[in-house]
């Protein structure tokens, strides 16, 4: 069967969202934790591109009650289609004027500054839920080192009396498990969490990411808020994918054609044909997420094939050489498979999986993710 059937017969490709392959790679993530730690979920940039109002409830039906955005919009958004009791952290904390609508919300801020703080103190009644943020070697938001040990001193301001819910901070190079930043953070946030419970005894440590959970259980602390590895990305990336395939894209082949050299395909000229090719466009361009740094670069599969990209990417098209491919499989509106690919036993396809178009594009695989199109069709498999 087509992948396409049951989906916009005008939409040009299509993306594939497996939830249940995401559902479980947060049981992968939250197995890993050591001693009882909860297992939160990060959802910002609508879930990295694959729909937050499918994927929070998804997550929220498997166990998760914690989940983290980086705007008050998103939050905002996102909890009306959560359970009761399910927890909405803002990342991003609340800016002048915002104060009334966590409260209105029901959700809670990360508070990344003294400002930040003195504005949740003075405008929210006390107890309202909120987190703090100590920067440990980010140097992006979050509190200096100091001004958290100041504020823990100040008997004027305490901290006791806002009743922080959880101590938060980011790993810088978690990815790389022999980065020496990695013990240099850990011990800086050990001992400021233990300094902050001196004042705020059942104050909860934050630390580990998608990584940093598979540093050991020293990064665990209470609370874990995987985000990338839950959409399928390596992050371990040096050892096999722990986890599961979560996007595919498949774009509908709108054209075949055959040419000869000294032949060129797309703009300015920089792929020449060596001889007789069979030549496929699809619909899809750097318009829809599909990087024009993948230009002779990027692979498709089609009809079991691994087939390269030829030329460059353009807007809205992208064209594969199918020479090897048998006719019958490149009729118009055949599947390309750009992302994702599987073989016929459904193994993934090395050249189409995310971790290595990222790399192709010469960036990570948070950005393909965050970029993918508006234009396509989408279809969601429920766990």
């Amino acid at each position: 069967m087509s992948p396409f059937a049951g989906s916009d017969p005008a939409a040009n490709a299509l993306l594939t969202i497996d939830l249940g392959a995401l559902v479980a790679n947060w049981r992968t993530l939250a197995g890993q934790l050591a001693g009882g730690g909860q297992c939160a979920a990060v959802v910002k940039a609508d879930a990295y591109g694959t729909g937050a109002a499918r994927v929070g409830p998804a997550l929220a039906a498997a166990g998760c009650r914690v989940f983290f955005v980086a705007q008050l919009a998103e939050a905002e958004a996102l909890k009306p289609l959560l359970p009761e009791g399910c927890e909405v952290w803002v990342l991003g904390g609340p800016l002048p004027g915002t104060v009334e609508r966590f409260l209105a919300a029901g959700v809670a801020p990360v508070l990344n500054t003294p400002w930040q703080i003195a504005l949740w103190r003075d405008e929210a009644p006390p107890g309202s839920p909120c987190a703090l943020h100590v920067d440990t070697g980010m140097s992006r938001l979050g509190l200096e080192p100091a001004e958290l040990e100041a504020l823990l001193a100040d008997a004027s301001a305490p901290l006791a009396a806002l009743a922080p819910r959880h101590l938060i901070s980011h790993l810088v190079s978690a990815e790389d498990p022999a980065a020496s930043v990695n013990r240099a953070q850990l011990e800086l946030f050990d001992r400021l969490l233990a300094a902050t419970r001196r004042v705020v005894p059942d104050i909860a440590g934050c630390l580990a990411n998608s990584s940093g959970i598979f540093l050991g259980p020293k990064a665990h602390h209470a609370l874990a808020r995987p985000g990338v590895a839950l959409y399928g990305a390596n992050p371990t990336p040096d050892q096999p994918n722990p986890m599961r395939p979560v996007v595919r894209l498949d774009a509908k082949i709108l054209q075949v054609r055959h040419v000869d050299a000294p032949r060129t395909v797309g703009y300015g000229a920089t792929h020449r044909v060596a001889g007789p090719t069979r030549l496929a466009t699809v619909g899809v361009g750097y318009a829809d997420g599909y990087p024009r740094v993948l230009s002779s670069r990027a692979h498709g599969l089609v009809a079991g094939q691994v087939v390269p990209l030829v030329g460059r990417v353009s807007m809205d098209l992208a064209t594969f050489d199918v020479t090897g491919v048998p006719a019958e499989a490149l009729v118009p509106g055949a599947p390309l498979t750009l992302l994702g690919g599987q073989d016929a036993d459904g193994v993934a396809v090395p050249e189409t999986s995310l971790d290595h178009v990222a790399e192709q594009a010469g960036t990570i695989a948070y950005e393909i993710l965050t970029s993918l199109g508006r234009r396509y069709a989408r279809r969601y498999i429920d766990p």
